[in-house]
């Protein structure tokens, strides 16, 4: 049977092989909310946030799963918003896909945010860095990240690759340093092991209600797990390559974010690292190896900009996947002989600016700020993927579907798990006063705009899915498949109306 959403793949290449994928599925997840956020996390939560990572990174691996199945399902650039179009239709996709862009322009802005702040770290040791402005660094990333984004998804896959081998690396040389610390003891003599955390107050120094606070910083460290789904539609091979990505990344995350935690507090009272420097910084100047935390430093920027690139890869994907269905604006469909998504790309940029006047007016907050609603961002598009799976089961149930080789656990009631897990999120930010509540009284002004957005495009929206669905006449009728709005051609004739009034029928 054709595939109604081949569309949504004209123009792009199938430049991302295993070595590329398997990299970035990994170091997507290991940007500036491990290499920045743990630092102040671990200062507000103490010992126990090692606990929420490893919770967080379990609905993690959930979500993962599940978004593998409708991979290889129906591999899309488009990722969950496209299958969200599949199982809930148009209007559905189009919040998915807005929230979802929304997420990654506030990461985007979080990075260059993050970026500047470690530049800025080196001007203790030269006048001339000190004496740039935070918001001048981050254009000047901003500028340099889009350029390089702009080129072809080779250039992007293998820039990708290096990024995350670099972070890779960085983290096995502090555990393997921190172990043998551990072990052997520290050359400076400074005390390590398991009593550091019971003089410090125990796990839960700070209460519990701080603990679960951060747990909303803590799926930002996450977000980026699901990129390996706007991968799929430029990967080689996806059946094969998509599950080994998916199933090695998992654990591996779950070693470098818990593993890391443990570590740094094994190594250092929790008390001694903050939000305004990486923890790993914190801790090799601790022990009074001064060339190692300017290296480290260099290795944070890289993961940040890593995590900055693969959000403008991404956005630029997903606003294609929009254009084509309407949602979006036109220009964004456009691709270049590249196989880039130009128009996309340049629209995330714009938001990133928004960024560098953050950065200008609000330097002290501008991180948690945004990280607070790219943190919504993030809970959007994993209920978006939940959702699409457990409908998907619903119709593999009645029929209509078969489920592919690769499969994820738990089935729906996994999903559901993730939804109430979703749930508690959203209210956990709502406690975490003033910025997290703050976010949350944002969606006043997000949701008029989206619904403002929906009937400004929706009947684009309707003549392209009835384009898509091969309707020759001056008005569609609809054919209800798949749970989904789905347009056909038919001899019965609605006489005279428009678009909008035949879909509501």
């Amino acid at each position: 049977m054709e595939d109604p959403f081949a569309h949504e793949q004209e123009g792009f290449h199938k430049g991302l092989g295993a070595r590329q994928l398997q990299m970035i599925a990994i170091g997507s997840a290991i940007g500036t909310g491990l290499f920045l956020g743990t630092g102040g996390r671990l200062q507000a939560a103490g010992p126990s946030l090692a606990i929420i990572y490893a919770v967080c990174g379990f609905f993690g691996y959930l979500i993962l799963r599940a978004l593998g199945e409708l991979i290889v399902h129906r591999p899309s650039s488009g990722s969950f918003v496209s299958y969200t179009r599949e199982f809930y239709g148009e209007k559905s996709a189009y919040v998915a896909g807005w929230l979802y862009w929304l997420n990654w322009a506030m990461t985007a802005v979080a990075d260059a945010t993050a970026i500047a702040i470690y530049i800025a770290w080196f001007g203790q040791y030269s006048d001339a860095v000190s004496a740039i402005p935070q918001w001048v660094l981050a254009l000047i990333v901003v500028v340099i990240v889009v350029a390089l984004n702009l080129v072809s998804v080779k250039v992007f896959g293998e820039m990708e690759f290096w990024f995350a081998l670099i972070k890779i690396v960085a983290l096995l040389t502090f555990m393997v340093v921190g172990i043998c610390f551990l072990i052997f003891g520290s050359p400076s003599g400074q005390p390590t092991g398991f009593h550091l955390i019971a003089d410090s107050g125990g796990m839960l120094p700070n209460g519990m209600l701080p603990a679960l606070i951060v747990v909303q910083g803590v799926v930002f460290a996450y977000a980026g797990i699901e990129l390996v789904g706007t991968t799929s539609g430029e990967t080689k091979d996806v059946e094969r390559i998509i599950p080994r990505a998916i199933n090695t990344v998992v654990l591996r995350i779950a070693v470098f974010y818990v593993g890391s935690v443990v570590l740094l507090c094994l190594l250092l009272p929790y008390t001694q690292y903050s939000d305004n420097e990486s923890p790993f910084v914190t801790f090799f100047e601790s022990v009074g190896v001064d060339y190692a935390a300017p290296i480290m430093q260099l290795v944070v920027i890289t993961a940040a900009a890593s995590s900055m690139n693969a959000g403008m890869y991404s956005t630029g994907r997903i606003l294609h996947s929009m254009a084509v269905a309407g949602s979006a604006p036109k220009i964004a469909a456009k691709i270049s002989k590249g196989g880039v998504p130009v128009a996309g790309i340049l629209l995330t940029a714009v938001v990133a600016l928004f960024g560098v006047a953050l950065n200008y007016w609000v330097p002290e907050e501008a991180f948690e700020i945004v990280l607070n609603i790219a943190a919504i961002g993030t809970m959007a598009s994993w209920a978006a993927i939940a959702l699409s799976h457990q409908k998907f089961l619903s119709l593999v149930k009645q029929g209509q579907y078969t489920r592919p080789g690769y499969r994820a656990p738990g089935g729906r009631f996994a999903d559901w798990a993730v939804i109430v897990f979703i749930a508690g999120v959203m209210v956990l930010i709502a406690f975490d006063y003033p910025v997290g509540t703050w976010t949350l009284i944002s969606l006043l002004v997000v949701i008029p705009l989206l619904i403002g957005g929906w009937f400004v495009v929706r009947k684009r929206v309707y003549e392209y899915a009835a384009l898509r669905d091969g309707y020759t006449g001056q008005f569609p009728v609809i054919a209800r498949t798949h749970g989904t709005d789905r347009f056909r051609n038919d001899d019965y004739n609605h006489g005279s109306g428009n678009i909008k009034n035949h879909f509501e029928e």
